[in-house]
């Protein structure tokens, strides 16, 4: 991976098991990478499949407007007409 000028790396340590850096030594050598890019990418991996998809809390927290009339969405689809055309056609 190359990093450009704009780019910051941090440094860090981690502290992991004996059996599991023999792991990672021993998987590093047979896959020709170091150590670090196998980090890098089980980190990346691991922040893609566990993002949390949540509202944020000024939506969370909303009440609603006072005395402010709202049509709701579902009283609006009475309005609504048929397409003349397919457009998937």
């Amino acid at each position: 991976m190359l990093y450009k000028d704009e780019d910051i790396i941090m440094n860090m340590n981690i502290y992991i098991e004996n059996s599991l850096g023999q792991q990672l030594r021993e998987s590093a050598k047979t896959l020709h990478k170091s150590r670090n890019s196998i980090i890098r990418e089980a980190i990346q991996e691991w922040l893609q499949h566990h993002k949390v998809f949540e509202w944020p809390p000024c939506i969370l927290n909303f009440k609603g407007i006072k005395d402010q009339k709202i049509t709701r969405f579902e009283s609006l689809r009475r309005e609504l007409t048929e397409p003349k055309d397919d457009p998937f056609k």
